[in-house]
């Protein structure tokens, strides 16, 4: 059997390079590792980490194609992160003018999550520790 040591990144493509780049770092505290610009692809590539930890890979192409329908389209669903506190960071999130829903219950594990969106529509889930 293959064996699979982590998840090495998630790539995202996203609309708004600038406005991706401040959500992705300003509003979620991921840190840049490195940010390229390849001018054959008219494209900037910005890896970024959590807790030093390589995760995203955030990608600009000129006018990539809008998502089909949220959240139930083929790829992937949503990009979740764990935290400490649930509602201190929903908290967080409407205090950046982020619209949030309300907090759920998880009603296999007990645990407390809730979804928003980032500036190109992408499902994200805060989830309790």
């Amino acid at each position: 059997m293959l064996k699979l040591n982590k998840i090495h990144h998630i790539a995202i493509i996203c609309s708004d390079y600038e406005k991706s780049k401040r959500f992705y770092t300003d509003i979620l505290g991921l840190e840049i590792i490195q940010e390229v610009y390849r001018e054959e692809r008219l494209s900037y590539k910005l890896d970024l980490s959590l807790n030093g930890n390589y995760i995203v890979e955030l990608f600009s192409f000129p006018n990539p194609p809008k998502r089909v329908s949220r959240p139930e389209a083929t790829g992937m669903r949503h990009l979740a992160f764990e935290v400490d506190d649930i509602e201190k960071a929903r908290h967080f999130i409407l205090s950046n003018g982020i619209e949030a829903e309300t907090i759920r219950v998880d009603e296999y594990t007990d645990k407390r999550f809730f979804f928003f969106a980032d500036p190109d529509d992408l499902p994200i889930e805060f989830y309790e520790k």
